[in-house]
């Protein structure tokens, strides 16, 4: 998920608090240290433009 928001020159502030997490958690998604919750990646994927699917493509092909 690294990098998406900052293609669409989104806030991670914003992102977060649409999110309902802290700035911190949002970073844990962008590193994969943590995976979006479903419920939660709907939304982000809503306010990035893309399909919930490429959240997680994206996020493997980082690795």
């Amino acid at each position: 998920m690294r990098g998406i928001h900052f293609k669409r020159r989104i806030e991670k502030k914003f992102i977060a608090d649409k999110l309902g997490v802290s700035t911190r958690q949002l970073r844990k998604y962008e590193t994969g240290e943590a995976y979006v919750p479903m419920e939660k990646a709907y939304i982000l994927a809503r306010l990035l433009g893309v399909k919930v699917d490429d959240l997680y493509i994206l996020e493997e092909e980082e690795r």
